[in-house]
């Protein structure tokens, strides 16, 4: 591992520069390559004169500087705690040397979203040492240097800190309590024999790439349209609690697999995103390389063996026909995962904005139905469905629009891909307003349950999304971020699932 020691403090005889000494010890230890770094001995202007950093000539120490930074691995940056911050030369470091086309790049108009990272193959940790007690700054402070250094300024140029070590309080510490701290450094520099990442770093970051993996900002419009369908088969006094938690738990894991799946295979279009959002372009974590495929493939088996047995012991536990529950788990399970695998392959046929629209609606609906007891062919599930599979239409339309380039590149048919941005702005503004309509007829007819008078905004939540997608998409810009239009779709759901909801409650 290639390890760059940087000394930040302002005299190279400090304490400081005495902990970098045991870091690059400890770290040798481990079989590093380690070279040192002191911005107390580079002849730099800290200041930003020019009217951006990267007009202004690097100074030849920088220069130098730089290509260290290129050449390492792991940065280690040690220096003391002023003022709850670096001290000012080391900031000026940071102001003259992360600039534009070394540490991130602004994409161009139409090439993608914020900024390119250009150091995320890096890792760094921060030693720093302080006069007031690390739990005080920590705690009370709140650590706003750490903070400031780790996200503001390592983090925009995609580095990633995975350690941070405050020492203190160093002004009234002993001689002993310093020999602890220079043994404590050297420990963690010796510590990289098995990488820059602690053991429970390691734990926690799977973990946390696992999470993001599972995308579960859209599990809350299945497990809303399946309670509907659930609530209207038993009512809130006959309500089987066991029977709902068990296909609740199918749903979950099918979804799971499904969302792995799709991360499987949309793994070449991900890679040519530069305008994904959090409903858009995928969890990323294969591109980013955060989780193998092999760790995908072995996600996406355990999932599907959990739906296996949920749903058969939802449908034996079901109050309706098992062999109708059994079929309709069948059914949304070859649908969601057919969105991008083989054969079906629904995403690459121009089906899948309907497909994800079905099972996350009339599918889970009639489920919640037939396990509470219900028959699949009673209207009811199916009327109160349609308009949910309406207004989630809009907003699965719509999430097309950042990925247009690179699903087409990636021959992913999508609907903004077959029909352009403009297409797919007429399907989601054709489908909002019908879907309200539809919506505001069933409560006026009052025909199904849970319909109430609130379900006549969702008409003024439908002229307001037509309107945003004519003021703020623009057909001819191609992939971009909606982010408000996103926002716009996804909570017009809302008034299809939590309207009836509670009023079946």
């Amino acid at each position: 591992m290639n390890v760059l020691l940087i000394l930040g403090h302002p005299r190279t005889d400090s304490y400081c520069a005495a902990l970098a000494d045991a870091y690059r010890e400890g770290a040798r230890e481990a079989d590093g390559d380690v070279r040192e770094l002191a911005v107390a001995d580079l002849e730099f202007d800290p200041d930003v004169r020019a009217d951006s950093p990267e007009n202004q000539p690097l100074e030849p120490d920088l220069r130098a500087a730089q290509r260290e930074l290129e050449w390492a691995d792991h940065l280690v940056f040690v220096y003391p705690n002023w003022w709850g911050t670096m001290p000012a030369r080391l900031k000026g470091f940071f102001d003259r040397m992360f600039r534009p086309g070394f540490a991130f790049s602004f994409y161009d108009e139409g090439e993608g979203a914020g900024k390119e990272e250009l150091l995320d193959d890096k890792t760094a940790e921060l030693i720093v040492t302080m006069d007031v007690p690390p739990r005080i700054y920590r705690w009370f402070l709140r650590q706003p240097g750490n903070h400031a250094l780790k996200r503001a300024t390592l983090g925009y140029a995609g580095v990633r800190t995975t350690r941070v070590t405050n020492l203190g309080p160093i002004e009234d510490s002993s001689l002993e309590q310093r020999e602890d701290w220079l043994k404590e450094v050297r420990e963690l520099g010796r510590s990289l024999e098995t990488g820059p990442d602690t053991r429970l770093g390691r734990a926690k970051r799977t973990a946390t790439s696992w999470l993001k993996a599972l995308r579960l900002q859209f599990y809350p419009m299945a497990w809303i349209a399946y309670t509907v369908g659930a609530l209207a088969a038993a009512g809130s006094d006959a309500f089987s609690a066991g029977a709902y938690w068990l296909g609740l738990g199918f749903l979950f894991v099918l979804e799971a697999a499904t969302v792995l799946s799709n991360e499987y295979a949309d793994y070449e279009t991900d890679r040519e995103n530069t305008f994904a959002g959090p409903f858009t372009g995928g969890s990323r974590v294969l591109v980013d390389d955060e989780l193998s495929f092999g760790q995908v493939r072995a996600g996406i088996g355990a999932f599907l063996a959990a739906a296996v047995a949920l749903g058969g012991a939802a449908a034996l536990a079901g109050v309706g026909s098992t062999a109708a529950t059994a079929g309709t788990m069948g059914v949304l399970a070859a649908l969601a995962l057919g969105y991008t695998l083989p054969p079906l392959r629904l995403a690459y046929r121009t089906l899948g904005e309907l497909d994800v629209a079905v099972t996350h609606s009339v599918g889970v609906l009639v489920l919640g139905f037939l396990v509470l007891g219900g028959s699949w062919r009673d209207p009811l599930p199916w009327l109160l469905g349609l308009p949910f599979l309406l207004s989630v239409l809009p907003a699965i339309t719509l999430a097309g629009v950042p990925d247009v380039a690179a699903d087409r590149l990636a021959d992913k048919r999508t609907i903004a891909v077959r029909f352009g941005v403009d297409g797919a702005a007429t399907v989601a503004a054709g489908t909002a307003v019908l879907g309200a309509l539809l919506g505001a007829l069933l409560g006026l007819l009052d025909v199904v349950p849970g319909y109430g008078p609130a379900i006549y905004l969702s008409l003024v939540h439908a002229l307001g999304l037509v309107w945003l997608l004519r003021e703020r998409l623009e057909p001819d810009a191609g992939a971009q971020r909606i982010d408000l239009l996103m926002a716009a779709s996804l909570s017009y759901i809302v008034w299809f699932g939590v309207v009836p909801l509670v009023g079946l409650l």
